[in-house]
């Protein structure tokens, strides 16, 4: 890094240096998606991807998609990610607290779709079922997980996608009035929360 950056890097004074020596509070952690990456001098790719000489992959060696894709191009489906990514910082960094203060997936905006047919986001209660269940085993490897935030409550303006992505487990009716109506996800993550979610992994309802 040192050989790369050269002056570019920061420096700190010995006052600078002590402060951050402090142990945090806690990690704050927004977690999404996983990829597998390799070693490229060259990559094909987003600047940031070029500084850093990596590849971005989305596929096993197999061919085989590492995850089923949500809307984005960039959020594939992968729960053992964030297993993997627990234990690594648990590891890492002495086991500090961590809140995962963003998960979630999105859904394209389908215009054309019924009322129905939006509420009914069983891929969505999938995802939150695989990624709660890794964070109860990275708990129960003894990672010191404190505190869990689905992304999002209410769909809402989506960076440069706005709103033709829809991350919420509460549909927000955009052309009349803003109305709000839960989906089965919203529906699901209620009955879990009082410990009425059924075992049944099929269940949705």
């Amino acid at each position: 890094m040192r050989e790369w950056l050269g002056s570019d890097l920061p420096t700190f004074s010995e006052k600078e240096k002590e402060f951050i020596r402090n142990k945090i509070e806690f990690i704050g952690l927004n977690h999404y998606t996983s990829r597998l990456i390799a070693h490229r001098q060259n990559p094909e790719d987003i600047y940031f991807y070029q500084v850093q000489q990596v590849e971005i992959i989305e596929k096993w060696n197999s061919g085989e998609k590492i995850g089923e894709r949500a809307a984005s191009e960039w959020l594939f489906i992968v729960p053992w990610g964030l297993h993997k990514l627990l234990n690594y910082i648990a590891k890492k960094y002495d086991n500090p607290a961590i809140y995962i203060t963003e998960n979630g997936m999105d859904e394209e905006d389908d215009q054309s779709a019924t009322l129905e047919q939006v509420l009914n986001d069983t891929t969505r209660v999938s995802y939150f079922k695989g990624y709660l269940a890794s964070v109860a085993q990275a708990i129960k490897d003894g990672v010191d997980v404190r505190g869990y935030f689905a992304w999002s409550f209410l769909d809402n303006f989506e960076w440069a996608m706005g709103y033709t992505k829809r991350f919420g487990s509460v549909y927000v009716d955009y052309k009349n009035g803003l109305s709000r109506h839960p989906k089965a996800s919203a529906l699901w993550f209620s009955r879990f929360l009082k410990g009425e979610a059924a075992e049944n992994k099929a269940d949705t309802n």
